[in-house]
């Protein structure tokens, strides 16, 4: 399937180069002069090699379906992490590092979308979002403007986080996965 350079989108897979890319990072520029372009920053799926590449609204590049399967996540074992396919209940494992940082957001039975290439795993979605309790946070700091200053805090699964500052140790607040920021209040 076709897209512009500029539908691009961070977990997108492209053909690019005679290779399968994820794009990681992507950032809209648009300079004073001369046309917008799309920054992408690039992940070779097979080597994992790096590339940054600028694309233009008006180039296309071929968008690879990938096969996704629902997971359930089982348990961590040393560096790897495994994983139950929800149909035929086959195990799956994959590197801590195939994950990336967003391992520590899995908790206990959690679905996450497995991509597939050719039946290889090639990339994971966790939900977007998920509700960690404060195990520490800053106490507020007494003449401190409220309009933007965020404090910082760690989650119960140790990632540190930025709050507002009516948040305390023992909240439960929502936390974006992919950006690693707080959204709001947890029930």
């Amino acid at each position: 399937m076709k897209i512009n350079g500029n539908e691009i989108r961070p977990g997108n897979v492209i053909e690019h180069n005679g290779g399968l890319w994820v794009a990681v990072k992507t950032n809209a520029v648009k300079p004073g002069k001369g046309g917008a372009y799309n920054q992408v920053e690039l992940k070779n799926l097979i080597d994992g090699t790096k590339l940054n590449e600028r694309f233009r609204a008006a180039e296309t590049v071929e968008r690879v379906r990938l096969e996704q399967k629902d997971f359930s996540f089982l348990y961590e074992q040393e560096d790897a992490l495994v994983f139950m396919d929800s149909e035929t209940y086959e195990q799956l494992e994959l590197q801590k590092d195939f994950v990336g940082d967003r391992a520590a957001f899995l908790q206990d039975g959690m679905t996450v979308t497995v991509e597939l290439y050719e039946e290889k795993p090639i990339g994971i979605s966790l939900p977007d979002q998920v509700t960690l309790t404060i195990a520490e946070a800053d106490p507020v700091v007494k003449g401190q403007t409220a309009a933007s200053s965020y404090k910082p805090a760690v989650l119960e699964n140790g990632v540190r986080v930025m709050v507002p500052p009516f948040i305390e140790a023992g909240e439960k607040i929502v936390v974006d996965t992919n950006e690693i920021t707080y959204l709001r209040r947890g029930e």
